[in-house]
C-alpha cells in the first residue's frame, strides 16, 4: 500500500499554500495497491516534532480522518466535501478538519499516515487520535507514511 500526493514529493517541502501561511488547504492526496479485505481506511496527519525539532515534546496532530470507503483512490486538495461515510475526528486545535502545518521553529516533519483496516468502525464521539488508534487496535491490514517537511518561509 502506498500514499502520494502530486503536491510534494515524499520528505518533499509542502508547499506553503497547505500551510498557515497560505490558505490552510489540505494538500491532494492518492492511495493505492490496497490489501484484500480492506473495509475502511483511516487517515491521521501528524508532526512529531513539536514544537521545536531539536527538543521535541509531543506529536500535534494535524488531522483525523477514518471510516474512509475503500473504494475511494484519494481526496483532492481543498477538500471540502468528504467522501459519504468519511467521519472526522478532533485535532489537536480541538476541532476538525485540517490544520496544516505551522511550526513555530524550525523545520518540521508531516506524517501523511494511512491505514486499511479489516472492518467500518462504529461511530466515534468526536475521536482524537488516541481514541481512533483505540478503536482500530487489531484491525489494521495495513499502514503507508508519507512524509512532507515544512519551516515557516518555505515556499
Amino acid at each position: 500500500m502506498q500514499i502520494h500526493s502530486s503536491a510534494f514529493a515524499s520528505n518533499g517541502i509542502i508547499p506553503r499554500q497547505y500551510t498557515c501561511e497560505g490558505t490552510d488547504l489540505s494538500p491532494p492526496l492518492r492511495w493505492e495497491n490496497l490489501p484484500a479485505g480492506t473495509q475502511s481506511l483511516a487517515l491521521i496527519v501528524e508532526d512529531p516534532d513539536a514544537p521545536d525539532p531539536a527538543a521535541p515534546r509531543r506529536i500535534w496532530v494535524h488531522w483525523v480522518l477514518y471510516d474512509i470507503p475503500p473504494h475511494v483512490q484519494d481526496l483532492p486538495a481543498g477538500v471540502q466535501t468528504l467522501p459519504p461515510g468519511t467521519r472526522e475526528g478532533i485535532n489537536d486545535w480541538r476541532r476538525s478538519g485540517y490544520g496544516g502545518p505551522c511550526p513555530p521553529i524550525g523545520r518540521h516533519r508531516y506524517f501523511f499516515r494511512l491505514y486499511a483496516l479489516d472492518t467500518v468502525l462504529p461511530a466515534l464521539q468526536d475521536p482524537d487520535k488516541d481514541g481512533l488508534q483505540a478503536a482500530m487496535r487489531g484491525h489494521v491490514l495495513a499502514e503507508a507514511t508519507l512524509i512532507g517537511r515544512y519551516a515557516k518561509g518555505d515556499r
